[in-house]
């Protein structure tokens, strides 16, 4: 289910100078912002947890997110390299998981390590919190890749697509109305980063059952459905 050669294209891809330093400017700006806030307001809990969570997880996780799945193919559907690959002697399934576990991993580094930083820096992970918002990035790493993955596999404008989710969606409804917020990312992760944190400074409007088993499903079918577009990218070929 993953190839080495496969996987070590798509770091190239998505870790290439010009991506590189798109991916890094958030994380660099969380930091800068963490400095700042730690020097001018001291080591609050509840101000950590308002960075963390207003910028880090609702802002910088998913636009990494996108960044990191769309990249991993949609610029190979896009120029048509990707007839190259699909070629080979691999099963479909085994590049988008391949790619999917490229995406995850950048997306984590990029994300769940900042985050980890400047939880640090603002309050020295008083009561759990820079550690509880560094497991949600991780598990909201795993679902934003797995969606943008596919996004990038159905269409030609992922990226606008993806940040318009990222932005609107997840930054904007995902926090601000109660009914979006049952359908996102953002909440189910904070669900999982409630049971880590020691004070109630993290919290989520959905409970943790229901939270992993939407982690789980959104994850497993947008990779399911990734696959079988794929699919139908080498029938129409053969066609």
């Amino acid at each position: 289910m993953y190839d080495p050669t496969v996987a070590r294209l798509t770091y190239r891809a998505l870790l290439g100078r010009r991506r590189a330093l798109i991916l890094g400017a958030l994380p660099l700006l969380l930091i800068v912002i963490s400095l700042a806030v730690r020097a001018l307001t001291g080591a609050d809990d509840q101000t950590a947890s308002d960075v963390l969570g207003g910028f880090a997880l609702a802002t910088m996780v998913p636009i990494i997110g996108v960044i990191a799945g769309t990249g991993a193919i949609g610029p190979e559907i896009d120029d048509g390299s990707v007839v190259y690959l699909l070629s080979k002697p691999l099963k479909r399934p085994t590049i988008i998981f391949t790619k999917l576990i490229v995406a995850i991993a950048v997306t984590m580094v990029f994300s769940a390590v900042p985050t980890l930083i400047a939880g640090l820096i603002l309050n020295g992970n008083g009561q759990q919190v820079a550690v509880a918002y560094t497991v949600a990035a991780l598990v909201s790493s795993i679902a934003y890749s797995a969606l943008f993955l596919l996004l990038g596999t159905v269409s030609r404008h992922a990226v606008v697509f993806g940040l318009v989710y990222a932005l609107v969606w997840e930054a904007l409804f995902g926090s601000l109305v109660p009914g979006a917020r049952t359908l996102s990312v953002q909440q189910w992760s904070l669900a999982v980063a409630h049971k880590v944190a020691d004070a109630p400074l993290v919290t989520s409007d959905v409970g943790l059952p229901t939270a992993t088993v939407l982690l789980v499903a959104v994850t497993v079918l947008a990779t399911w459905f990734a696959s079988q577009k794929l699919r139908s990218l080498t029938l129409a070929g053969e066609e």
